[in-house]
């Protein structure tokens, strides 16, 4: 039993660098808290002392802030940081190393009585104020994005984010040198959005730059084409007007800047009022 505790406190350590001493976590950390009386009422559960397992389980809510039926089952080494809010069903099966931070909902999405509640694998993260909803399988090493809402079953090491909860692709080198042709043009940097971003945002940006890719292509032959049979004279290059993404406020102050710097054909000189 001690050993466990051990490893409970340990945990602690690695996962919040703001724990300073054991003494610390024992006597002012509400996720140890809930997980040492959730001990105690799982154990009452399993005895069938539901009553008293429940009383017990509503004052580590009281305490804590922190819902955990005493059905649950919940594996080493498991964190809950901060704890408040965080609700976990009768149902639902933690395994080992995983982390889950305020505000985390594994609920249920059904009245009938049976499995009702998600099982999380081995060394999963749940990001604050998402809700894991469902009898669904989150896998060994899946993340899940804080405040998204998954109902349906995560593959080990993915990461679902969103509203639905969604999978996110894992960054890869890939060689999109047409991507970036055209981005430069329109002024929006794909590079970062395909290396930096992998979200289903960014993927529907990359598969619209691979369409205009396309379109810009083909247009460029029919150009051609049209130029050798003396239908058109020569276009050229069109300089497209910046469509650059403002995520700062120096960005912002440099556009706005650049926007109502005078031109000297809008502006005169004196020079040339005298003349006129």
């Amino acid at each position: 039993m001690f050993s466990r505790i051990k490893q409970e406190i340990d945990v602690v350590f690695e996962r919040d660098p703001a724990a300073r001493s054991t003494f610390e976590i024992i006597t002012t950390y509400p996720g140890f808290h809930a997980q040492m009386l959730h001990r105690v009422s799982h154990r009452l559960w399993l005895w069938k002392l539901h009553w008293l397992a429940r009383v017990t389980s509503n004052i580590s809510r009281l305490v804590t802030g922190i819902e955990i039926h005493p059905g649950a089952k919940i594996g080493r080494r498991f964190f809950i940081d901060h704890g408040m809010g965080v609700v976990i069903g009768e149902t639902a099966v933690i395994g080992d190393d995983c982390t889950l931070y305020h505000g985390v909902t594994l609920g249920g999405t059904s009245w009938q009585k049976g499995k009702r509640h998600p099982t999380l694998g081995d060394g999963v993260v749940v990001g604050a104020g998402a809700k894991v909803l469902g009898p669904i399988e989150i896998g060994d090493g899946a993340r899940i994005g804080s405040n998204a809402v998954v109902v349906k079953t995560v593959p080990p090491g993915a990461t679902a984010v969103g509203v639905p909860g969604r999978l996110i692709q894992p960054k890869k080198e890939q060689h999109d040198a047409h991507r970036k042709v055209i981005a430069e043009k329109m002024g929006f940097d794909a590079y970062g959005v395909s290396k930096d971003a992998p979200d289903p945002v960014a993927h529907a940006i990359n598969c619209m730059l691979d369409h205009i890719h396309v379109m810009d292509t083909r247009m460029e032959k029919m150009c051609k084409a049209l130029k050798t049979m003396d239908i058109v004279e020569d276009i050229g290059d069109d300089n497209l007007d910046s469509c650059e993404i403002v995520s700062t406020a120096e960005e912002l102050t440099r556009l706005e800047g650049e926007s109502a710097s005078p031109s000297s054909d809008e502006n005169p000189t004196k020079s040339e009022i005298d003349d006129s």
